[in-house]
């Protein structure tokens, strides 16, 4: 496996994307990486020590910054570091591309170079989320790609979201559920109801109907589907309410007096369960799904262990060969769907 790593995107790159990789290469003997990034700030990074056959660094003084224009600079900067790794995807160079990047050129990149699959219209970002009190996790899909959806966009996102719940996380049959203001079918708006029922009348789908936001987290749907807008929202306020509790918490405990402290001891294991269960960085990337091979987001704050775990999710990716299947299914039979 060859993954294309933009290695200047993100809040503290290339420090964090070269260290979270060093990690990475250390676990995973099978996949060899492609840094593309300033080569003067990379070596220092990696050392005299590392395998050169396993990661290899492609030079170029250009990058593309969080505040730039996607589309403009996916087309001005030909030699930007994602613009360089999403050309190498297209080529055949590399198998997956990985950023923290300018999430809007990161698309920009994966539509204009790499190119979405026949019969796609519009590919969607999709994270991993956990479900709280178990050890599982589902999809959420679209989070930001797309802030305006058609209802047969979100069609798509179930049938999409569906292949990597089934192909990668491993689910037999996956639950798909559209998210809404209520469970009734009568809920919602216009892009709701007409969604309700193309989900409802696709053969191929487990739809179990509408879910609320308060049980998103439940484990009751594999795969949850809404549009960009509300998905960008609704996982915004899910990453700052688990980091305003845990802040909370630790307030609450350091400044109870020696009762709420020792408490604190007794139950810090726990905490730190909670903690790792809510941590984004645990879960993987964000997967531009609907492209012709993997395209995978990590936060712009990312650390090395957001990394780490971001490319332990592409390896499973790429292994588990869901992409060239969703290419042939879409291509093939583009008004069906064949999962089992």
């Amino acid at each position: 496996m060859k993954i294309a790593v933009d290695a200047m995107g993100g809040d503290h790159a290339p420090q964090a994307i070269v260290e979270g990789i060093l990690l990475a290469a250390k676990e995973y003997s099978d996949v060899e990486f492609i840094l593309y990034g300033d080569g003067e700030q990379i070596k220092p990074i990696l050392g005299e020590s590392y395998n050169t056959d396993k990661i290899k660094i492609v030079h170029t003084n250009e990058k593309i910054n969080s505040d730039d224009e996607p589309v403009r600079a996916i087309r001005s900067k030909r030699d930007a570091s994602m613009v360089l790794a999403a050309r190498a995807v297209k080529e055949g160079e590399a198998d997956a591309l990985f950023s923290a990047g300018n999430t809007g050129a990161l698309l920009a990149a994966g539509l204009l170079i790499i190119g979405r699959i026949k019969g796609i219209d519009r590919p969607g970002l999709m994270p991993i989320l956990p479900v709280i009190g178990k050890d599982d996790q589902f999809v959420f899909m679209d989070v930001g790609a797309n802030a305006d959806s058609k209802p047969e966009n979100l069609l798509q996102f179930g049938i999409l979201g569906s292949y990597y719940a089934q192909f990668v996380l491993g689910k037999e049959k996956p639950k798909v559920a559209l998210l809404n203001n209520g469970a009734e079918a009568s809920k919602g708006s216009d892009l709701s109801k007409k969604t309700y029922e193309l989900l409802e009348a696709e053969e191929s789908l487990h739809f179990i109907g509408n879910i609320e936001a308060r049980e998103l987290l439940s484990g009751d749907a594999d795969v949850i589907v809404t549009d960009g807008f509300t998905g960008n929202a609704v996982l915004k306020t899910i990453e700052g309410t688990a980091f305003g509790l845990m802040k909370l918490m630790k307030s609450s405990i350091m400044s109870g007096g020696v009762k709420s402290k020792l408490g604190g001891l007794l139950i810090k294991d726990a905490l730190g369960s909670v903690k790792d269960t809510m941590d984004y960085s645990k879960h993987g990337g964000a997967v531009l799904f609907g492209l012709r091979a993997p395209v995978v987001k990590t936060h712009g704050s990312a650390d090395k262990v957001a990394v780490y775990y971001t490319i332990k999710q592409i390896r499973k990716i790429i292994s588990s060969h869901v992409i060239p299947d969703l290419v042939t299914h879409f291509e093939t039979h583009p008004k069906e769907s064949n999962l089992k």
